[in-house]
């Protein structure tokens, strides 16, 4: 799992997204304005963000929604502490 989330995170690009959701849920239009990124690359950024569960899409009418899961990122913050404080 650390591996995907690793992985997902050393991307500039992807962490550009995840700052951008940090303010809540955003469709990909909204995710997309400003980047200079073709829509293709964006989908495999988003696939990547997905499968390291870092993001969530939720599919309303006609647009993909996507929100920040944080939750992961607090397992990662927790893992990371407690391999630093000597704890298994």
């Amino acid at each position: 799992m650390w591996n995907r989330v690793f992985r997902a995170l050393a991307d500039p690009q992807r962490r550009a997204l995840l700052k951008r959701l940090r303010a809540g849920p955003l469709p990909v239009a909204a995710l997309a304005e400003g980047l200079e990124i073709s829509p293709s690359t964006l989908s495999h950024h988003l696939k990547l963000l997905r499968e390291a569960d870092l993001v969530r899409c939720e599919k309303r009418a006609t647009q993909r929604i996507y929100a920040l899961n944080s939750s992961v990122l607090e397992d990662l913050a927790t893992a990371l502490l407690d391999r630093g404080s000597g704890t298994p």
